[in-house]
Order: structure tokens, then C-alpha cells, then sequence
């Protein structure tokens, strides 16, 4: 093991863990309560617990090549992230799922791009996000609207999971869309009704306007 990983698991040991301990304890002896599915990246950029501000136990994590969601497909396969979001629906009934994009996505960019040879997997899972694709030259701007455009592709993705719907048309399950700008550490939520990824500030106003009890509610 590099000395490196040795170094930042002993820190964990000696210097972390033992402010959580009993917490952890806690989540072991009473089970983990989490009350959002967070669908993100695995750009290591990508940080969801500073992101939510939030610690052992409140966020259910499935991350994956550019934050996909596979269509729904009870027939045969392996889907590891469709299994996250049937577990965290079914099992730990989470109210929220956010399916979390961001700018500078390699995943994205690869979209436009030529694959290695040997990177067969990644060509097929690269298919997810192939709807968002704009027939325009490659340009950041047309980055920056693939990676939004995929992120409600993947909410009408979820949509599809019979589980979602259910709670969804419920009011028991709230689907969010966001799109987080890596330099400026801040979140772009999606509004359905415009379309539009908005600064989360001016979204939480809108729906506080419309509802002063409200939060974002951004179903599709």
C-alpha cells in the first residue's frame, strides 16, 4: 500500500474516527435513515458530503461515470446504479433524489470525442447520455448544455422506474436536477416548468412564491 494511502488511513484512525465513534455506533446498532438518493459523478472533483454539508448517514451514494441512470429493465443484466435506486426507494424510502451533473464532465466531452480502442465499456455506457448530444461544433458552451440537457434525461429515466413513479404521483418521492460549477462551489437546479438550470437561491425563491411552506419541488 503507497505510504501516501497508509499516511490518510491512520489520519481517519486516530484523528476522525474517534469524534464519530458514536455515532457510527449509532447508525450500526439503529440501521442507516437516509433521506436522499444522491446520483452523482465520480469526478473526483465532484464532493457530495461537502457539497450537502452533511455526515455519516444522511446521503445514500451511487456514483458512476457521468452521473447516469440506465433504463429501467427488469429482464436480465447486471445494474448496479438501477439497484441503488431500487434499494434506497424500496428499503430506505428516501423522499429525495437528486441526480447531480457538472460542468467540465469528461464523461460529456467524451460524447463528442473519439474512444481508445480497448474502452469498450465505456463506449456502451456512453450510450446513457447519447440523447443529449447537440448536433453543434464542439464548443464549452455546448458542453455546458449537454451536461444540463443529460441531467433531466436521466430524471425522465428515473421517471420510468415503477417504484419512482409511484412515490412521485404520491407526493412521497421529489426528484431534483442540479448542475454544479466545480470553481465557483456553487449549484444550478433545474426548472421543470422553464426548462432552465437556475442559481439555487433564485430557485428556492420561486417556489417559496408560489408556496411559502414549499421547498424546490422539481418533479418531471
Amino acid at each position: 500500500m503507497p505510504d501516501e494511502i497508509v499516511k490518510r488511513l491512520r489520519r481517519f484512525q486516530t484523528r476522525y474516527f474517534p469524534r464519530l465513534r458514536s455515532q457510527f455506533r449509532d447508525l450500526v446498532e439503529q440501521g442507516q435513515r437516509p433521506t436522499v438518493l444522491f446520483i452523482g459523478c465520480s469526478d473526483s472533483r465532484v464532493l457530495p458530503y461537502l457539497i450537502l454539508d452533511s455526515g455519516p448517514g444522511e446521503l445514500f451514494i451511487v456514483r458512476n461515470v457521468g452521473n447516469f441512470v440506465p433504463p429501467y429493465d427488469a429482464s436480465h443484466g447486471y445494474h448496479g446504479t438501477a439497484a441503488a435506486v431500487e434499494f434506497a426507494v424500496l428499503n430506505l424510502d428516501v423522499s429525495e433524489i437528486i441526480v447531480c451533473g457538472h460542468n467540465h464532465c469528461g464523461a460529456v466531452r467524451a460524447l463528442y470525442t473519439d474512444l481508445p480502442a480497448e474502452a469498450n465499456h465505456m463506449a456502451k455506457w456512453l450510450d446513457l447520455g447519447r440523447d443529449a448530444v447537440l448536433p453543434v461544433t464542439l464548443s464549452e458552451e455546448a458542453l455546458r448544455r449537454t451536461e444540463q440537457r443529460s441531467v433531466a434525461l436521466q430524471l425522465e429515466r428515473l421517471m420510468d422506474y415503477p417504484m419512482v413513479r409511484r412515490r412521485v404521483e404520491e407526493g412521497r418521492l421529489y426528484l431534483r436536477g442540479w448542475h454544479y460549477l466545480i470553481e465557483e462551489g456553487r449549484v444550478l437546479v433545474l426548472d421543470v416548468e422553464s426548462g432552465l438550470f437556475e442559481p439555487f437561491d433564485a430557485a428556492l425563491q420561486a417556489a417559496r412564491a408560489n408556496d411559502p411552506l414549499a421547498g424546490v419541488n422539481l418533479l418531471p
